[in-house]
């Protein structure tokens, strides 16, 4: 039987046909099979289906003789740290993040929460998954429940990341999306607050509900952003903070309701990781990069150009020892924290970052933005993606001055340059434009890939 919920990365699929009790049963069986498992972390998020979804699989990690170590409602990011944590072979996670109401998934993880990779590769796990014959149950599996234990133990090394000294008065407005952020924000505030911390939170669709009564949280899209937007002006805040579904995402207003483009706060992050390790390594996706590239420079740090996706950024903090990696699109990855993603440290960097700057939020962003003005990625689905990226190339490649294929195609003119890229996870072709320091060039460059994208197209 052929499992369509096997994706580039994750498993993530259509409840009921393509993802139900039964399929998770097996992917788990197949997952400690592949890894030789004896101990395995789970973890889930708040969807309605996510509680039946996690019970399958830990009956198929304990039908395997697996001892299973029962997270409860928790963030990807937890699964990550409590997989290193109790020195487990493996994690899953069973969360849809931001995708429909009628859909779910698993994250998985090897030891040391490494991407599956190699012998334990993905397809490994859905080939044994598909084949359906995974023998007899095996005898000595188990379930404990470590949620107090490995909560605490994360929220201790998340507030490690800052100096709660550097930290100032500031009031932040938190948007949980009625997704399971909200008790993991509580336990880390709760830590600050009996540390005599000064920050102050504002808190909004904060309970955990299966029903999304708010939407699905996912702070990228437009739609979804006028809320946190307004109610971070109401309040008063000096920013805002909004995390997608099992907030391994989290994304930043300004204190005037701005919503601030992803690769602005990978630019954020790189200056504070450099004033903490002068010289460090900072890994930064291609498709949008020179304001990240200038602050690595001025900061006297070394760029790491990597590929989208987090098995590229997770490998590249490894094998170079990058202090930080960030994407636009609010991944963020930090080499102390098991090289893994991380929705909750970046807020309380940036937090750390205004006490020590003594600015706002809208301060410290109006320059960047005004020397390096971006387009927004820019999303196209086409008949033919080949002929568009075929199309650019001819038109445009005789007056660049680089190229770059990193990920996808990056041109790079005098004052301007673009990244035209076929997305992993959907099918689009996505672009990218950005200029040096002026907004009106990157308006007409990406008019004119349209028009040539236009023209390529049949019909």
């Amino acid at each position: 039987m052929q499992l369509t919920c096997f994706k580039a990365y994750d498993v993530r699929g259509r409840l009921g046909s393509e993802l139900n009790p039964a399929i998770a049963h097996r992917i788990a069986r197949g997952f400690a099979q592949a890894l030789g498992a004896r101990r395995i972390v789970v973890g889930r998020d708040c969807r309605e289906s996510s509680a039946e979804l996690m019970a399958a699989a830990v009956q198929g990690l304990v039908d395997e003789g697996v001892e299973v170590l029962d997270l409860g409602l928790c963030g990807t990011e937890e699964m990550y740290f409590a997989t290193t944590h109790f020195e487990a072979c493996g994690g899953l996670e069973v969360t849809a993040s931001h995708n429909p109401m009628d859909y779910n998934g698993m994250k998985l993880v090897q030891a040391g929460s490494a991407p599956l990779g190699g012998p334990t590769d993905l397809s490994v796990v859905r080939a044994r998954a598909e084949r359906d014959d995974m023998g007899k149950h095996l005898p000595g599996g188990t379930t404990r429940d470590v949620a107090g234990n490995a909560r605490a133990a994360y929220v201790h090394h998340v507030v490690g990341f800052v100096d709660e000294t550097a930290l100032t008065p500031l009031k932040i407005l938190v948007n949980s999306g009625n997704g399971t952020a909200g008790p993991t924000f509580d336990a880390i505030a709760g830590v600050l607050c009996e540390h005599g911390s000064p920050l102050d939170f504002v808190r909004m669709h904060h309970e955990p509900d299966s029903t999304f009564p708010n939407g699905i949280p996912n702070p990228l899209l437009p739609d979804n952003q006028p809320a946190t937007a307004a109610a971070v002006v109401a309040s008063g805040a000096d920013f805002g903070v909004a995390w997608d579904g099992d907030f391994d995402r989290c994304f930043l207003f300004d204190h005037l309701g701005r919503f601030v483009p992803g690769e602005y706060v990978v630019g954020l992050l790189a200056e504070a990781f450099l004033a903490k390790t002068p010289g460090a390594s900072i890994a930064h996706d291609p498709r949008v990069l020179w304001n990240t590239a200038d602050v690595i420079d001025v900061g006297g740090g070394t760029s790491v150009l990597t590929p989208t996706g987090h098995v590229y950024f997770k490998r590249a903090l490894r094998e170079t020892g990058a202090v930080y990696g960030g994407e636009m699109s609010a991944h963020h990855y930090f080499r102390d924290f098991m090289c893994c993603d991380s929705g909750m440290i970046p807020w309380l960097l940036v937090a750390e970052l205004l006490g020590r700057r003594g600015a706002t939020l809208a301060d410290l962003l109006a320059d960047r933005i005004a020397r390096f003005p971006s387009s927004g990625e820019i999303n196209f689905r086409l008949a033919d993606p080949d002929a568009a990226v075929m199309a650019v190339l001819r038109d445009m490649r005789p007056e660049a001055l680089a190229e770059d294929r990193t990920d996808g195609i990056s041109l790079a003119f005098a004052d301007w340059r673009l990244n035209l890229r076929r997305s992993n996870t959907e099918p689009l072709l996505r672009l990218n434009v950005e200029a040096r320091g002026n907004a009106a060039l990157v308006d007409a460059a990406v008019a004119r890939v349209q028009r040539i994208i236009a023209a390529s197209q049949p019909g």
